[in-house]
C-alpha cells in the first residue's frame, strides 16, 4: 500500500478523534493527527540514530534520535509505538515501549500532530528498512549532544528530545 492512502484519525487540540483522512491528505491539508517517537537505545544506553532516505514523505534526508510515524484510524498510541519501532529497526519480539508524555507539536509549515514519546531498550541486532533509513548508528549520549549542532534533524524529533531532556 502507497503510505500516503493509511487512514489516520484527524484530531482537535484536546487530541479527540474528529474524523479519519487519508495520510497524504492529512499532510496536504495540514490535519492534526497522532505520531510515536520511540527513543531506542542499546543495552549500554547508546541512542539508536537514523538519516531518513530522501523519498521520505515528511523530512527527507534529515537525521532523526527517534524512531516512529503515524498512529493509524483506531490504533493505541501503544501499539503504534511497539509496531513503528519493530518495523523500523528490523527486529521482532522487542519488549513494549515505555511511554514517557505527550505534546502537541505545532509546525506553521507542517500543521500539528499530538506527539507521545516513548522508549524501549533494543537488545537485538537491528536491520533498519532501506526504504526508511539511509544511515544508522548507535551513538553515546554525549556524542549525539555533539552532533545536535552539526547535522540536520527533523524539527519534531529536536522538539521532542529536547522536552524529553527537560522531562527527566
Amino acid at each position: 500500500m502507497n503510505p500516503a492512502d493509511e487512514i489516520l484519525d484527524i484530531v482537535d487540540e484536546h487530541d479527540r478523534v474528529t474524523g479519519q483522512a487519508p495520510r497524504g491528505e492529512a499532510y496536504a491539508e495540514k490535519l492534526r493527527h497522532r505520531c510515536v517517537f520511540i527513543l531506542a537505545r542499546d543495552p549500554r544506553g547508546d541512542v539508536f540514530v537514523h538519516r531518513r532516505t530522501p523519498t521520505k514523505l515528511v523530512f527527507p534526508g534529515m537525521y532523526d534520535m527517534f524512531v516512529g510515524g503515524v498512529v493509524g484510524a483506531g490504533e493505541s498510541y501503544d501499539a503504534a509505538a511497539l509496531r513503528e519501532a519493530e518495523e523500523e529497526l528490523g527486529v521482532s519480539g522487542l519488549p513494549a515501549p515505555a511511554p514517557l508524555f505527550k505534546f502537541l507539536y505545532d509546525s506553521d509549515a507542517r500543521g500539528s500532530w499530538w506527539s507521545y514519546v516513548y522508549e524501549v531498550i533494543c537488545a537485538l541486532p537491528v536491520k533498519p528498512q532501506a526504504e526508511e533509513i539511509d544511515w544508522y548508528g548507535f551513538l553515546s549520549p554525549d556524542e549525539l549532544e555533539r552532533r545536535l549542532d552539526e547535522w540536520s534533524w527533523t524539527p519534531d524529533g529536536l522538539e521532542a528530545y529536547e522536552r524529553l531532556k527537560a522531562h527527566r
